[in-house]
């Protein structure tokens, strides 16, 4: 991807004020793509945005509410917890047709944080996309990339991110994102197999506990 094409995608962070989606969001930016912080609240994106500019150095980063900032992306990426996923979901349906969502959603049952959960619907990834419909190109992706290894937009994140869909053109621009995000994204498959990576993540938590260590990630090798 050249830089003028960078330039030109926007990607909204839906629940961008939230640690792994600032984390995400400032990569993303200092990379020269468009990002825009999305939230419920309008006053607390645009306060987040200028907390992040200020980190930054500079004006690279934009809080709108979760509509708007879906309205104006070429691509969104939802980062907000599983109680929250269906609500999100439901008020930018329409702003997501015609578009590609990353799902980063983990369906993690408080406080069995460190418990596989499965839901109703198999995955998030999957509800979502029995929620939104044909319209919108789902794919899953950075489940098992703890916001520790990104909030230093300059640190090298030694994990692998895997990427599943039924779309191999938006797995492809996700694919970019994730390496923009500076990391390397296996094509993991479609998005059925999103229920795997989603129900890696308590267990990368319970490996954090028992051996305090912080931010478990995975690689894949023989690639």
């Amino acid at each position: 991807m050249t830089d003028n094409e960078r330039i030109l995608m926007t990607v909204a962070v839906l629940g961008g004020t939230g640690k792994e989606g600032s984390a995400l969001a400032q990569r993303w930016a200092l990379h020269g793509y468009r990002v825009l912080i999305g939230s419920r609240d309008a006053a607390k994106a645009k306060a987040r945005a200028d907390e992040l500019n200020q980190q930054l150095g500079g004006e690279y980063l934009a809080g709108l509410d979760n509509s708007e900032a879906a309205s104006q992306a070429h691509v969104a990426v939802l980062t907000v917890p599983y109680s929250a996923h269906k609500g999100t979901l439901e008020a930018v349906k329409d702003q997501l047709q015609g578009k590609i969502l990353v799902d980063v959603t983990v369906p993690i049952m408080p406080p069995k944080v460190r418990t596989v959960y499965v839901p109703p619907g198999k995955a998030a990834a999957l509800e979502a996309r029995e929620l939104l419909g044909e319209g919108v190109r789902i794919v899953s992706a950075f489940q098992n990339v703890s916001h520790e290894k990104l909030s230093d937009p300059n640190a090298e994140v030694d994990c692998d991110v895997l990427v599943t869909g039924d779309d191999k053109a938006a797995k492809q621009e996700v694919i970019k994102l994730v390496e923009a995000a500076g990391m390397r994204g296996v094509d993991a498959g479609p998005l059925e197999n999103s229920v795997g990576a989603e129900a890696l993540t308590p267990i990368l938590l319970y490996i954090n506990r028992t051996y305090g260590i912080h931010g478990a990630g995975i690689r894949i090798t023989g690639i």
